[in-house]
């Protein structure tokens, strides 16, 4: 729908308009009304160059458009009865529950896997383990490729599924063919269309999801989808929307927590929705209140970091991993808040 800034277009705006919305296989209706007229798009208005070229004329005060931006993950596609399954999870069914390490130590293994029984023992549904690490400071440590092998030891022992980052193309097929099956998108790379599309290429034919991180820096819902989307539009719709916290911080907490965002998302897509509690608020004594905030928001699901011994991680966990008992305790009231959401009419 094209608004121009004045009540009407000129004989020459309206030629000019529709010889480019002709171009992209469109025409243009107008809607005259008794003190503005407006011009319709019929036909598909998603192509961006077509939409660039419209707001780029001087005469024109805004482009609204009626059609989605995103063909697949469109709540109204023909995708909106896919349901993805983690494990023994179908999301949407019921709660799910990712637990785990921040960053696996390969020095340690045996942290990772005494942290991987007890999030089973704590009620959750699959395993998080960091290989790979993105790290604002270079000097800092960057993951192992050797933690690989510790995480898949860890899924073994305990017949958890397993989620790990990937940050390049060889990490995807690494994780791959070591049987990961959830491939996690951080928040820096949520922007990375390269890695996107090297992602939906390589699960086109898999039975892989994959989760992916809302952008740091307060990535726009459609932009969000649509990243979704670059994804999907390989074969494989697996894709799991995780809000995360963004800048700019809320004092006090280590993101600005987007749980809220939730409704919003389902408005637009059918994706499921899960929250990452721990990156949004960024201490340990807080993720407990943000995970259940996000049930109550309406979240499919929740991915939480958590050590036997968090004191003695590595990465983040020091500061926002949950204990076993803490996080028993919080899945148990948060799936107990989604029966009760699930129950009370909407």
């Amino acid at each position: 729908m094209i608004l121009p800034k004045s009540n009407r277009l000129s004989p020459e705006q309206v030629a000019e308009v529709t010889r480019i919305v002709e171009g992209f296989g469109c025409t243009l209706q107008p809607i005259v009304g008794a003190l503005r007229t407006i011009y319709a798009i019929v036909g598909d208005e998603r192509d961006e160059l077509m939409i660039n070229r419209l707001e780029g004329l001087p005469y024109v005060d805004r482009i609204d458009r009626i059609q989605s931006p995103f063909k697949l993950m469109d709540r109204r596609s023909d995708l909106s009865s896919h349901r993805i399954k983690v494990g023994t999870v179908t999301l949407g069914e019921e709660l799910l529950v990712i637990a785990g390490q921040c960053t696996i130590d390969p020095k340690n293994p045996n942290f990772f896997y005494e942290t991987a029984q007890a999030v089973k023992e704590a009620g959750a549904n699959a395993l998080r383990g960091g290989v790979w690490k993105p790290r604002t400071n270079p000097y800092t440590f960057q993951g192992d490729t050797k933690s690989l092998d510790i995480l898949m030891e860890g899924s073994r022992r305990t017949g958890l599924p397993v989620d790990t980052e990937v940050m390049e193309e060889s990490h995807i097929h690494l994780a791959l063919d070591a049987g990961v099956s959830t491939l996690q998108v951080g928040a820096r790379n949520a922007l990375n269309y390269s890695l996107l599309r090297a992602i939906g290429k390589a699960i086109a034919h898999r039975n892989v999801a994959v989760l992916l991180k809302r952008s740091i820096h307060m990535g726009a819902i459609n932009e969000f989808i649509s990243a979704a989307e670059y994804i999907a539009a390989f074969g494989n719709p697996n894709v799991i929307l995780c809000p995360r916290g963004t800048t700019p911080t809320l004092d006090g907490y280590r993101n600005h927590p987007d749980e809220s965002i939730t409704p919003l998302l389902k408005e637009k897509t059918w994706a499921p929705v899960v929250v990452d509690p721990s990156h949004s608020v960024g201490k340990a004594a807080y993720v407990p209140a943000c995970a259940l905030s996000a049930v109550a928001y309406g979240a499919d699901g929740l991915c939480i970091e958590a050590h036997v011994k968090p004191s003695e991680g590595i990465g983040d966990d020091p500061k926002q991993a949950l204990t076993p008992d803490v996080l028993a305790d919080t899945i148990r009231q948060a799936r107990a808040l989604w029966a009760l959401r699930r129950a009370t009419p909407s």
